[in-house]
């Protein structure tokens, strides 16, 4: 809310002093976490939370003080044990199991000619390619699914290829070696942002080996994002989905 509507609020005794206070400084503080209230007007998205690491109280406490948004609450790296436990406290809320991400104010399907794909190299890809699916349609985008095309079978590439190539962004996670984030890149026009993971044997370093694959791609308009960032991958192409022109 704008200062103006913060104050009229109070005034009208929708708002108690301490949450006009927290509505003006912009943060909640709840002594372990200072929630950014105002994210949303600044970058254009509500504070997203990261669940790993913090315990099942300190996740609700957060979410409760983002529960006036009207728009989707997203929580990511949430265990089935913390989903269990959020459930209970905020039963309106979706868990997506695969990619242990919990919602609340859950965002319906976007029907829109723009669109995100998602492509993975492999099945084992499926948790950080279902964290960026739920990140971006939670952020309102249409979302196309085309999972298990890697380099070792390319043909399930190419049988898919029309659709990936009207997408408005691509987003491409792969483990092993990483190298269909170069292929796609050379097929396209559009952006490819990059998730290596941590899928793969000894060599493959737990995501590294995918990673510096990625990030000396031959190809031109491939970034790359962190090690199993599927939701960094997500919220940057939902950035570039939502570009007027």
């Amino acid at each position: 809310m704008e200062t103006r509507e913060i104050l009229l609020a109070f005034q009208r005794g929708e708002l108690s002093l301490k949450q006009a206070q927290a509505s003006l400084q912009g943060f909640s503080d709840l002594g372990f976490a200072k929630v950014d209230t105002a994210r949303k007007q600044r970058n254009g998205y509500p504070e997203v939370i990261y669940g790993q690491g913090k315990s099942q109280e300190q996740i609700c406490e957060i979410m409760a003080a983002l529960k006036d948004e009207t728009s989707p609450i997203l929580t990511t790296r949430v265990d089935a044990i913390k989903a269990e436990f959020l459930k209970a406290r905020f039963p309106q809320g979706q868990y997506f199991e695969t990619a242990h991400c919990f919602v609340l104010n859950p965002q319906k399907e976007v029907a829109s000619d723009n669109y995100i794909a998602i492509v993975t190299a492999g099945t084992s890809d499926l948790s950080v390619a279902e964290e960026a699916a739920v990140t971006a349609q939670q952020f309102g985008n249409r979302v196309e699914k085309i999972y298990d095309v890697g380099v070792a079978g390319i043909h399930r590439l190419f049988n898919h290829l029309t659709l990936i190539q009207k997408a408005r962004v691509v987003i491409v996670i792969a483990g092993m070696e990483g190298a269909l984030a170069s292929v796609v890149g050379g097929l396209v026009s559009a952006p490819v942002i990059a998730v290596p993971t941590s899928i793969g044997y000894g060599t493959n370093f737990q995501g590294l080996t995918a990673l510096l694959s990625m990030l000396n791609s031959c190809a031109s308009g491939v970034s790359v994002v962190n090690i199993d960032n599927g939701f960094g991958a997500a919220y940057n192409a939902s950035l570039i989905n939502h570009m007027k022109g």
